[in-house]
Protein backbone atom coordinates (compact mmCIF):
# COMPACT_ATOMS: atom_id res chain seq x y z
CA UNK A 1 0.00 0.00 0.00
CA UNK A 2 1.25 3.42 -0.72
CA UNK A 3 2.63 5.12 1.82
CA UNK A 4 1.98 8.83 2.82
CA UNK A 5 4.45 11.47 2.63
CA UNK A 6 3.76 13.07 5.90
CA UNK A 7 3.85 11.26 9.09
CA UNK A 8 0.80 10.27 10.99
CA UNK A 9 0.33 12.95 13.97
CA UNK A 10 2.93 15.25 12.00
CA UNK A 11 1.50 18.85 11.89
CA UNK A 12 1.59 18.77 7.87
CA UNK A 13 -1.53 16.66 7.53
CA UNK A 14 -3.44 18.83 5.74
CA UNK A 15 -0.46 19.55 3.23
CA UNK A 16 -2.04 19.89 -0.31
CA UNK A 17 -5.62 20.65 0.90
CA UNK A 18 -6.22 23.81 -0.96
CA UNK A 19 -5.04 22.09 -3.94
CA UNK A 20 -6.96 18.77 -4.04
CA UNK A 21 -10.25 21.45 -2.95
CA UNK A 22 -9.80 23.44 -6.08
CA UNK A 23 -9.81 20.22 -8.30
CA UNK A 24 -12.50 18.99 -6.42
CA UNK A 25 -14.29 22.27 -7.48
CA UNK A 26 -13.01 22.08 -10.73
CA UNK A 27 -13.95 18.56 -11.25
CA UNK A 28 -17.70 19.63 -9.75
CA UNK A 29 -18.06 22.56 -11.98
CA UNK A 30 -20.94 21.70 -13.42
CA UNK A 31 -22.34 19.43 -10.49
CA UNK A 32 -22.65 21.66 -7.83
CA UNK A 33 -23.89 24.71 -9.08
CA UNK A 34 -26.71 23.30 -11.10
CA UNK A 35 -27.93 21.58 -7.54
CA UNK A 36 -27.50 24.81 -5.86
CA UNK A 37 -29.09 26.63 -8.51
CA UNK A 38 -32.04 24.16 -8.71
CA UNK A 39 -32.29 24.20 -5.07
CA UNK A 40 -32.37 28.09 -4.53
CA UNK A 41 -34.84 28.87 -7.93
CA UNK A 42 -37.30 26.11 -5.76
CA UNK A 43 -36.67 28.10 -2.40
CA UNK A 44 -37.09 31.76 -4.17
CA UNK A 45 -39.90 30.90 -6.51
CA UNK A 46 -41.99 29.91 -3.69
CA UNK A 47 -43.13 33.38 -2.23
CA UNK A 48 -44.67 34.17 -5.63
CA UNK A 49 -46.33 31.41 -5.69
CA UNK A 50 -47.95 30.76 -2.01
CA UNK A 51 -48.63 34.63 -2.36
CA UNK A 52 -51.03 33.62 -5.61
CA UNK A 53 -52.36 30.74 -3.71
CA UNK A 54 -52.87 32.23 -0.13
CA UNK A 55 -52.85 36.13 -0.74
CA UNK A 56 -55.25 36.89 1.72
CA UNK A 57 -55.09 36.59 5.62
CA UNK A 58 -58.32 34.32 5.74
CA UNK A 59 -56.75 31.77 3.18
CA UNK A 60 -53.66 32.07 5.08
CA UNK A 61 -55.63 30.96 8.72
CA UNK A 62 -58.08 28.42 6.74
CA UNK A 63 -54.92 26.48 5.58
CA UNK A 64 -53.45 26.61 9.40
CA UNK A 65 -56.28 25.54 10.25
CA UNK A 66 -56.14 22.17 7.63
CA UNK A 67 -52.88 21.26 8.58
CA UNK A 68 -53.74 20.93 12.36
CA UNK A 69 -55.72 18.21 11.60
CA UNK A 70 -54.56 17.08 8.15
CA UNK A 71 -51.74 14.64 9.56
CA UNK A 72 -51.37 12.82 6.30
CA UNK A 73 -49.78 16.35 4.98
CA UNK A 74 -47.96 17.35 7.75
CA UNK A 75 -46.13 14.03 7.50
CA UNK A 76 -45.00 14.92 3.77
CA UNK A 77 -44.53 18.50 4.42
CA UNK A 78 -44.22 19.73 7.85
CA UNK A 79 -46.50 21.76 10.60
CA UNK A 80 -46.95 25.43 9.89
CA UNK A 81 -45.56 27.63 12.72
CA UNK A 82 -46.87 30.97 11.15
CA UNK A 83 -49.51 32.78 8.60
CA UNK A 84 -46.62 35.21 6.38
CA UNK A 85 -45.47 34.50 3.68
CA UNK A 86 -42.11 34.25 4.72
CA UNK A 87 -43.06 31.13 7.40
CA UNK A 88 -45.36 29.42 4.56
CA UNK A 89 -42.07 29.58 2.51
CA UNK A 90 -39.88 28.08 5.54
CA UNK A 91 -43.09 25.48 5.94
CA UNK A 92 -43.47 24.56 2.21
CA UNK A 93 -39.69 23.82 0.70
CA UNK A 94 -37.89 23.71 3.90
CA UNK A 95 -37.31 20.04 5.01
CA UNK A 96 -36.95 19.54 0.30
CA UNK A 97 -34.87 22.11 0.52
CA UNK A 98 -32.60 20.72 3.18
CA UNK A 99 -32.93 17.11 1.99
CA UNK A 100 -31.61 17.86 -1.48
CA UNK A 101 -28.17 19.78 0.22
CA UNK A 102 -27.71 16.85 1.57
CA UNK A 103 -28.26 14.43 -1.39
CA UNK A 104 -25.50 17.21 -2.78
CA UNK A 105 -23.70 16.97 0.33
CA UNK A 106 -23.21 13.25 0.19
CA UNK A 107 -22.43 13.19 -3.52
CA UNK A 108 -19.47 15.43 -3.64
CA UNK A 109 -18.73 14.29 0.09
CA UNK A 110 -18.31 10.62 -1.60
CA UNK A 111 -16.89 11.40 -4.79
CA UNK A 112 -13.96 13.18 -3.33
CA UNK A 113 -12.84 10.54 -0.61
CA UNK A 114 -14.26 7.02 -1.33
CA UNK A 115 -14.25 7.67 -5.14
CA UNK A 116 -11.17 8.71 -5.39
CA UNK A 117 -9.81 5.55 -3.48
CA UNK A 118 -11.64 2.92 -5.39
CA UNK A 119 -10.70 4.83 -8.54
CA UNK A 120 -7.01 4.56 -8.00
CA UNK A 121 -6.15 7.88 -8.56
CA UNK A 122 -5.87 8.83 -4.28
CA UNK A 123 -3.03 6.18 -4.10
CA UNK A 124 -1.10 8.36 -7.25
CA UNK A 125 -1.92 11.85 -5.13
CA UNK A 126 -1.21 10.14 -2.10
CA UNK A 127 2.25 9.27 -3.01
CA UNK A 128 3.18 12.93 -3.45
CA UNK A 129 3.97 15.67 -0.91
CA UNK A 130 -0.20 15.45 0.70
CA UNK A 131 -1.52 15.02 4.34
CA UNK A 132 -2.76 12.16 5.24
CA UNK A 133 -6.30 14.33 5.91
CA UNK A 134 -6.03 16.81 2.99
CA UNK A 135 -8.45 14.91 0.47
CA UNK A 136 -11.00 14.52 3.75
CA UNK A 137 -10.46 17.82 4.47
CA UNK A 138 -10.61 19.16 0.45
CA UNK A 139 -14.44 17.37 0.46
CA UNK A 140 -15.74 18.42 3.11
CA UNK A 141 -14.72 21.95 2.31
CA UNK A 142 -16.21 21.36 -1.37
CA UNK A 143 -19.53 20.59 0.67
CA UNK A 144 -19.00 23.92 2.56
CA UNK A 145 -18.51 26.19 -0.24
CA UNK A 146 -21.61 24.23 -2.25
CA UNK A 147 -23.66 25.36 1.06
CA UNK A 148 -22.38 28.41 1.68
CA UNK A 149 -23.46 29.57 -1.49
CA UNK A 150 -26.94 28.38 -1.66
CA UNK A 151 -27.37 29.87 1.88
CA UNK A 152 -25.86 33.14 0.36
CA UNK A 153 -28.35 32.88 -2.07
CA UNK A 154 -31.53 31.57 0.01
CA UNK A 155 -30.74 34.76 2.01
CA UNK A 156 -30.41 37.48 -0.35
CA UNK A 157 -33.64 36.14 -2.18
CA UNK A 158 -35.45 36.17 1.15
CA UNK A 159 -34.21 39.26 2.91
CA UNK A 160 -37.29 41.39 1.38
CA UNK A 161 -39.56 38.90 3.33
CA UNK A 162 -37.69 39.48 6.62
CA UNK A 163 -33.81 39.02 6.49
CA UNK A 164 -34.05 37.16 9.70
CA UNK A 165 -35.98 35.16 8.86
CA UNK A 166 -34.29 34.75 5.18
CA UNK A 167 -31.05 34.29 7.44
CA UNK A 168 -32.22 31.29 9.17
CA UNK A 169 -33.81 29.49 6.59
CA UNK A 170 -30.32 29.68 3.96
CA UNK A 171 -28.24 28.57 7.84
CA UNK A 172 -30.96 26.00 8.48
CA UNK A 173 -30.67 24.42 4.69
CA UNK A 174 -27.32 24.85 4.87
CA UNK A 175 -26.98 23.09 8.16
CA UNK A 176 -28.47 19.86 7.04
CA UNK A 177 -26.31 19.90 3.73
CA UNK A 178 -23.28 19.95 6.05
CA UNK A 179 -24.60 17.57 8.73
CA UNK A 180 -25.03 14.81 5.72
CA UNK A 181 -21.62 15.84 4.45
CA UNK A 182 -20.05 14.81 7.97
CA UNK A 183 -22.04 11.92 7.81
CA UNK A 184 -20.65 10.31 4.39
CA UNK A 185 -16.96 11.57 5.45
CA UNK A 186 -17.89 8.63 8.41
CA UNK A 187 -19.51 6.09 6.03
CA UNK A 188 -16.78 6.93 3.74
CA UNK A 189 -14.46 5.37 6.03
CA UNK A 190 -15.81 2.60 6.89
CA UNK A 191 -17.06 0.75 3.46
CA UNK A 192 -14.57 -0.16 0.32
CA UNK A 193 -17.08 1.07 -2.21
CA UNK A 194 -17.92 4.39 -3.14
CA UNK A 195 -21.54 3.10 -3.89
CA UNK A 196 -22.08 1.34 -0.55
CA UNK A 197 -21.04 4.50 0.89
CA UNK A 198 -23.74 6.63 -1.15
CA UNK A 199 -26.23 4.25 -0.31
CA UNK A 200 -25.92 4.05 3.23
CA UNK A 201 -25.62 7.47 3.66
CA UNK A 202 -28.57 7.94 1.46
CA UNK A 203 -30.25 5.41 4.00
CA UNK A 204 -29.54 7.50 6.48
CA UNK A 205 -31.44 10.36 4.66
CA UNK A 206 -34.19 8.23 4.32
CA UNK A 207 -34.79 7.04 7.65
CA UNK A 208 -34.63 10.90 8.47
CA UNK A 209 -37.09 11.76 6.52
CA UNK A 210 -39.24 9.02 8.14
CA UNK A 211 -38.58 9.64 11.82
CA UNK A 212 -39.84 13.47 11.11
CA UNK A 213 -43.03 12.18 9.06
CA UNK A 214 -44.11 10.36 11.73
CA UNK A 215 -43.06 12.85 14.52
CA UNK A 216 -45.10 15.61 12.43
CA UNK A 217 -48.29 13.18 11.91
CA UNK A 218 -48.21 12.40 15.32
CA UNK A 219 -48.46 15.90 16.28
CA UNK A 220 -48.99 19.65 15.04
CA UNK A 221 -45.90 21.67 16.35
CA UNK A 222 -43.03 19.64 15.82
CA UNK A 223 -42.04 18.95 19.61
CA UNK A 224 -42.38 14.86 18.68
CA UNK A 225 -39.45 13.05 20.02
CA UNK A 226 -39.63 11.62 16.49
CA UNK A 227 -39.52 15.23 14.84
CA UNK A 228 -36.14 15.84 17.07
CA UNK A 229 -34.25 13.00 16.37
CA UNK A 230 -34.28 13.72 12.94
CA UNK A 231 -31.96 16.88 11.21
CA UNK A 232 -35.25 17.56 9.36
CA UNK A 233 -36.66 18.12 12.39
CA UNK A 234 -34.65 20.35 13.61
CA UNK A 235 -34.54 22.39 10.41
CA UNK A 236 -38.36 22.69 10.60
CA UNK A 237 -38.03 23.51 14.75
CA UNK A 238 -35.25 26.22 13.70
CA UNK A 239 -38.90 28.15 12.67
CA UNK A 240 -37.71 30.74 10.56
CA UNK A 241 -40.20 33.87 9.88
CA UNK A 242 -42.26 32.42 13.26
CA UNK A 243 -39.84 33.38 16.56
CA UNK A 244 -36.89 31.78 14.92
CA UNK A 245 -35.24 29.25 17.51
CA UNK A 246 -31.40 30.28 17.02
CA UNK A 247 -30.30 27.60 19.67
CA UNK A 248 -31.05 24.68 16.97
CA UNK A 249 -28.45 25.81 14.89
CA UNK A 250 -26.77 24.38 17.72
CA UNK A 251 -27.76 21.06 16.97
CA UNK A 252 -26.82 21.39 13.37
CA UNK A 253 -23.16 22.45 14.75
CA UNK A 254 -22.76 19.99 17.25
CA UNK A 255 -23.52 17.25 14.81
CA UNK A 256 -21.06 18.35 11.95
CA UNK A 257 -18.62 18.67 14.81
CA UNK A 258 -18.64 15.32 16.42
CA UNK A 259 -19.58 13.46 12.89
CA UNK A 260 -16.07 15.40 10.99
CA UNK A 261 -14.43 14.48 14.60
CA UNK A 262 -15.61 10.93 13.89
CA UNK A 263 -14.25 10.87 10.05
CA UNK A 264 -10.96 12.47 11.18
CA UNK A 265 -10.38 9.85 13.97
CA UNK A 266 -10.97 7.02 11.68
CA UNK A 267 -9.36 8.40 8.28
CA UNK A 268 -6.16 8.58 10.68
CA UNK A 269 -6.57 4.68 11.44
CA UNK A 270 -6.54 3.14 8.42
CA UNK A 271 -4.70 2.60 5.37
CA UNK A 272 -5.36 3.78 1.90
CA UNK A 273 -7.73 1.92 0.26
CA UNK A 274 -8.88 -0.16 3.01
CA UNK A 275 -11.83 0.28 5.21
CA UNK A 276 -13.25 -0.83 8.42
CA UNK A 277 -15.98 -2.86 7.22
CA UNK A 278 -14.80 -5.72 5.21
CA UNK A 279 -16.31 -6.71 1.42
CA UNK A 280 -17.77 -9.70 1.58
CA UNK A 281 -16.25 -11.94 -1.29
CA UNK A 282 -18.58 -13.30 -4.10
CA UNK A 283 -18.71 -16.11 -6.00
CA UNK A 284 -16.25 -15.99 -9.03
CA UNK A 285 -18.65 -18.44 -11.22
CA UNK A 286 -22.22 -19.31 -11.32
CA UNK A 287 -24.80 -16.35 -10.72
CA UNK A 288 -21.14 -14.77 -11.80
CA UNK A 289 -20.89 -16.54 -15.19
CA UNK A 290 -22.30 -13.20 -17.34
CA UNK A 291 -21.67 -9.76 -17.67
CA UNK A 292 -25.49 -9.15 -17.31
CA UNK A 293 -25.20 -11.20 -13.68
CA UNK A 294 -22.12 -9.08 -12.63
CA UNK A 295 -24.04 -5.81 -13.47
CA UNK A 296 -27.08 -6.94 -11.18
CA UNK A 297 -24.58 -7.50 -8.31
CA UNK A 298 -23.61 -4.54 -8.54
CA UNK A 299 -27.00 -2.42 -8.59
CA UNK A 300 -28.96 -4.78 -6.96
CA UNK A 301 -28.69 -3.07 -3.98
CA UNK A 302 -29.69 0.04 -5.43
CA UNK A 303 -32.61 -1.25 -6.98
CA UNK A 304 -33.75 -3.06 -3.81
CA UNK A 305 -33.47 0.61 -1.96
CA UNK A 306 -35.36 2.55 -5.04
CA UNK A 307 -37.99 -0.15 -5.33
CA UNK A 308 -38.71 0.33 -1.96
CA UNK A 309 -38.77 4.00 -1.38
CA UNK A 310 -41.19 4.49 -4.48
CA UNK A 311 -43.47 1.67 -2.94
CA UNK A 312 -43.51 3.46 0.17
CA UNK A 313 -43.90 7.38 -1.54
CA UNK A 314 -47.04 5.62 -3.47
CA UNK A 315 -48.73 4.67 -0.86
CA UNK A 316 -47.89 7.73 1.25
CA UNK A 317 -49.13 10.27 -1.90
CA UNK A 318 -52.41 7.57 -2.02
CA UNK A 319 -53.30 8.13 1.32
CA UNK A 320 -53.01 11.85 1.78
CA UNK A 321 -55.02 12.30 -1.58
CA UNK A 322 -58.62 12.86 -0.03
CA UNK A 323 -56.33 14.61 2.47
CA UNK A 324 -55.30 16.95 -0.43
CA UNK A 325 -58.69 17.56 -1.98
CA UNK A 326 -60.08 19.15 1.32
CA UNK A 327 -57.55 21.10 1.91
CA UNK A 328 -57.63 22.89 -1.41
CA UNK A 329 -61.05 23.31 -1.05
CA UNK A 330 -62.73 26.39 -2.45
CA UNK A 331 -59.05 27.67 -3.46
CA UNK A 332 -59.05 28.66 -6.80
CA UNK A 333 -55.28 29.25 -7.24
CA UNK A 334 -54.41 26.39 -5.66
CA UNK A 335 -56.88 24.02 -7.61
CA UNK A 336 -55.08 25.63 -10.61
CA UNK A 337 -51.69 24.90 -10.14
CA UNK A 338 -52.45 21.05 -9.48
CA UNK A 339 -54.60 20.83 -12.83
CA UNK A 340 -51.45 22.49 -14.62
CA UNK A 341 -49.21 19.96 -12.72
CA UNK A 342 -51.81 16.74 -12.99
CA UNK A 343 -53.93 18.19 -16.04
CA UNK A 344 -57.31 19.35 -16.53
CA UNK A 345 -59.21 16.59 -15.23
CA UNK A 346 -61.81 16.67 -11.31
CA UNK A 347 -59.38 17.68 -8.70
CA UNK A 348 -58.65 14.02 -6.80
CA UNK A 349 -57.14 12.95 -10.44
CA UNK A 350 -55.14 15.88 -11.25
CA UNK A 351 -53.76 15.87 -7.46
CA UNK A 352 -53.14 11.93 -8.15
CA UNK A 353 -51.53 13.21 -11.49
CA UNK A 354 -49.39 15.82 -9.91
CA UNK A 355 -48.02 13.17 -7.67
CA UNK A 356 -47.03 10.36 -9.93
CA UNK A 357 -45.75 13.28 -12.07
CA UNK A 358 -43.69 14.38 -9.48
CA UNK A 359 -41.95 10.46 -8.53
CA UNK A 360 -41.67 9.96 -12.50
CA UNK A 361 -39.34 13.00 -12.12
CA UNK A 362 -37.74 11.82 -9.29
CA UNK A 363 -37.10 8.45 -11.00
CA UNK A 364 -34.83 10.29 -13.69
CA UNK A 365 -32.02 10.48 -10.67
CA UNK A 366 -32.13 6.76 -10.49
CA UNK A 367 -31.97 6.38 -13.99
CA UNK A 368 -29.02 8.16 -14.62
CA UNK A 369 -27.12 6.92 -11.64
CA UNK A 370 -27.79 3.70 -12.83
CA UNK A 371 -26.52 4.40 -16.63
CA UNK A 372 -23.37 6.04 -14.58
CA UNK A 373 -22.49 2.90 -13.36
CA UNK A 374 -20.70 2.30 -16.66
CA UNK A 375 -18.37 5.67 -16.08
CA UNK A 376 -17.83 4.14 -12.69
CA UNK A 377 -16.42 1.01 -13.74
CA UNK A 378 -14.83 2.17 -16.90
CA UNK A 379 -12.47 5.05 -14.92
CA UNK A 380 -12.11 3.06 -12.32
CA UNK A 381 -10.56 0.32 -14.28
CA UNK A 382 -12.83 -1.95 -13.19
CA UNK A 383 -14.14 -2.82 -17.39
CA UNK A 384 -11.18 -3.95 -18.83
CA UNK A 385 -10.48 -7.39 -16.69
CA UNK A 386 -14.21 -7.82 -17.91
CA UNK A 387 -13.27 -6.74 -21.71
CA UNK A 388 -10.12 -9.12 -21.71
CA UNK A 389 -12.53 -11.95 -21.76
CA UNK A 390 -14.37 -12.54 -24.13
CA UNK A 391 -17.13 -10.31 -23.22
CA UNK A 392 -18.03 -7.41 -25.90
CA UNK A 393 -18.08 -3.66 -25.09
CA UNK A 394 -22.05 -4.13 -26.05
CA UNK A 395 -22.66 -6.92 -24.12
CA UNK A 396 -20.92 -5.42 -21.12
CA UNK A 397 -22.91 -2.38 -21.53
CA UNK A 398 -26.21 -3.81 -22.04
CA UNK A 399 -25.69 -5.60 -18.74
CA UNK A 400 -25.98 -2.50 -16.88
CA UNK A 401 -28.47 -0.95 -19.50
CA UNK A 402 -30.67 -3.53 -19.43
CA UNK A 403 -30.93 -3.41 -15.59
CA UNK A 404 -30.92 0.88 -15.38
CA UNK A 405 -34.24 0.92 -17.75
CA UNK A 406 -36.03 -2.48 -16.45
CA UNK A 407 -35.26 -1.32 -12.67
CA UNK A 408 -36.84 2.32 -14.31
CA UNK A 409 -39.94 0.29 -14.74
CA UNK A 410 -39.64 -1.67 -11.74
CA UNK A 411 -39.69 0.99 -9.49
CA UNK A 412 -42.89 2.92 -11.17
CA UNK A 413 -44.33 -0.48 -11.05
CA UNK A 414 -44.06 -0.10 -7.60
CA UNK A 415 -45.14 3.10 -7.10
CA UNK A 416 -48.71 2.68 -8.77
CA UNK A 417 -48.72 -0.53 -6.48
CA UNK A 418 -48.14 1.77 -3.54
CA UNK A 419 -50.79 4.40 -5.01
CA UNK A 420 -53.22 1.75 -5.08
CA UNK A 421 -52.88 0.42 -1.57
CA UNK A 422 -52.33 4.26 -0.02
CA UNK A 423 -55.66 5.59 -2.18
CA UNK A 424 -57.21 2.05 -2.02
CA UNK A 425 -59.31 2.44 -5.37
CA UNK A 426 -59.10 2.12 -9.11
CA UNK A 427 -56.00 -0.14 -9.27
CA UNK A 428 -55.57 -0.22 -13.28
CA UNK A 429 -55.88 3.86 -13.88
CA UNK A 430 -52.85 4.54 -10.90
CA UNK A 431 -50.66 1.89 -12.47
CA UNK A 432 -51.01 2.73 -16.38
CA UNK A 433 -50.33 6.58 -14.72
CA UNK A 434 -47.12 5.51 -13.48
CA UNK A 435 -46.04 3.38 -16.63
CA UNK A 436 -46.41 6.18 -18.92
CA UNK A 437 -43.82 8.51 -17.34
CA UNK A 438 -41.51 5.82 -18.61
CA UNK A 439 -40.56 6.81 -22.37
CA UNK A 440 -38.91 10.42 -20.85
CA UNK A 441 -37.72 8.77 -18.01
CA UNK A 442 -35.81 6.56 -20.41
CA UNK A 443 -35.17 9.88 -22.68
CA UNK A 444 -33.26 11.09 -19.67
CA UNK A 445 -31.35 7.76 -19.54
CA UNK A 446 -30.37 7.76 -23.26
CA UNK A 447 -28.80 11.07 -22.41
CA UNK A 448 -26.88 9.71 -19.86
CA UNK A 449 -25.81 7.08 -22.18
CA UNK A 450 -24.78 9.29 -25.29
CA UNK A 451 -22.71 11.35 -22.71
CA UNK A 452 -20.80 8.27 -21.42
CA UNK A 453 -20.28 7.01 -24.89
CA UNK A 454 -19.48 9.98 -27.13
CA UNK A 455 -17.86 12.13 -24.19
CA UNK A 456 -17.05 10.16 -21.39
CA UNK A 457 -14.87 12.97 -19.87
CA UNK A 458 -18.90 14.72 -19.68
CA UNK A 459 -21.05 12.24 -18.96
CA UNK A 460 -21.47 13.89 -15.45
CA UNK A 461 -23.50 16.30 -17.42
CA UNK A 462 -26.42 13.72 -17.38
CA UNK A 463 -26.74 15.29 -13.68
CA UNK A 464 -27.28 18.57 -15.23
CA UNK A 465 -29.59 17.67 -17.41
CA UNK A 466 -32.06 15.73 -14.60
CA UNK A 467 -31.68 18.19 -12.47
CA UNK A 468 -32.76 21.19 -15.40
CA UNK A 469 -35.63 19.00 -15.56
CA UNK A 470 -36.32 18.91 -12.08
CA UNK A 471 -36.48 22.39 -12.33
CA UNK A 472 -39.05 22.88 -14.93
CA UNK A 473 -41.21 20.13 -13.68
CA UNK A 474 -41.65 21.34 -9.86
CA UNK A 475 -40.94 25.22 -10.70
CA UNK A 476 -42.75 25.58 -13.71
CA UNK A 477 -46.31 24.72 -13.23
CA UNK A 478 -46.24 27.03 -10.00
CA UNK A 479 -44.99 29.65 -12.04
CA UNK A 480 -47.38 29.35 -14.70
CA UNK A 481 -44.16 29.33 -16.55
CA UNK A 482 -44.90 29.20 -20.93
CA UNK A 483 -46.24 26.16 -22.95
CA UNK A 484 -42.38 26.54 -24.74
CA UNK A 485 -40.65 26.37 -21.37
CA UNK A 486 -42.93 23.45 -20.31
CA UNK A 487 -42.24 21.79 -23.50
CA UNK A 488 -38.16 21.56 -23.14
CA UNK A 489 -38.81 18.77 -20.79
CA UNK A 490 -39.63 15.39 -22.05
CA UNK A 491 -42.35 15.13 -19.27
CA UNK A 492 -43.87 18.14 -20.38
CA UNK A 493 -44.81 16.17 -24.06
CA UNK A 494 -46.49 12.97 -22.16
CA UNK A 495 -50.25 12.64 -21.15
CA UNK A 496 -52.01 13.24 -17.92
CA UNK A 497 -53.29 10.39 -16.13
CA UNK A 498 -55.41 9.56 -14.37
CA UNK A 499 -58.52 11.80 -15.23
CA UNK A 500 -56.90 12.47 -18.84
CA UNK A 501 -57.09 10.63 -22.51
CA UNK A 502 -54.08 8.55 -23.59
CA UNK A 503 -52.43 9.95 -26.15
CA UNK A 504 -49.86 7.32 -27.57
CA UNK A 505 -47.90 9.67 -30.55
CA UNK A 506 -45.97 11.68 -27.53
CA UNK A 507 -45.38 8.23 -26.09
CA UNK A 508 -44.06 6.42 -28.72
CA UNK A 509 -41.99 9.67 -30.20
CA UNK A 510 -40.31 9.85 -27.19
CA UNK A 511 -40.03 6.38 -26.64
CA UNK A 512 -37.95 6.33 -30.31
CA UNK A 513 -35.89 8.87 -29.17
CA UNK A 514 -34.89 6.99 -26.17
CA UNK A 515 -34.09 4.50 -28.50
CA UNK A 516 -31.99 7.02 -31.09
CA UNK A 517 -29.91 8.21 -27.89
CA UNK A 518 -28.78 5.07 -26.58
CA UNK A 519 -28.19 3.36 -30.01
CA UNK A 520 -25.80 6.48 -30.39
CA UNK A 521 -24.15 5.84 -27.58
CA UNK A 522 -23.17 2.69 -27.63
CA UNK A 523 -22.16 3.29 -31.25
CA UNK A 524 -19.47 5.90 -29.70
CA UNK A 525 -18.74 3.60 -27.13
CA UNK A 526 -17.82 0.95 -29.56
CA UNK A 527 -15.80 2.93 -31.07
CA UNK A 528 -13.40 5.56 -29.04
CA UNK A 529 -10.87 3.79 -26.56
CA UNK A 530 -11.55 2.84 -23.15
CA UNK A 531 -11.43 5.13 -20.27
CA UNK A 532 -11.09 8.19 -22.76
Amino acid sequence: MTAFAVRPGSSHQLTGTGTLLRFALRRDRLMIPVWVAVNALMVLSMPGTLEGLYGTPAERADLIRQMETNSSLRAMIGPVFGDSLGALTAWRVGIYAGALAAVMSLLVVVRHTRGEEESGRQELVASGTVGRRAALTAALLAAAVANTVLALLVTAGLAGRGATGALALGLGIAGVGMVFATAAAVVAQLTESARLARGLTAAVLGTAFVLRAAGDSATDDGSSVLTWLSPLGWLENLRPYAGERWWVLALLAGSVALQGAVAYALAGRRDLGMSFLPTRPGPASGRLGSAGALAWRLQRGGVLGWSTGFFLAGVVYGGMTEGAADLVGDNENARRVIERMGGQAGLTDAFLASMVGMLGLVAALYIVASVLRLHGEETSGRAEPVLANAVGRLRWAAGHLVIAFGGAALIMLLAGLGFAVGYGKETGPILGACLVQLPAVWVIGGVAVLLHGLRPRAAMAAWGVAGAVLLIGWVGPALDAPRAVLDVSPYGHLPKLPGGSMEWGPVLVLTGVAVVLVAGGLAGLRRRDMAA
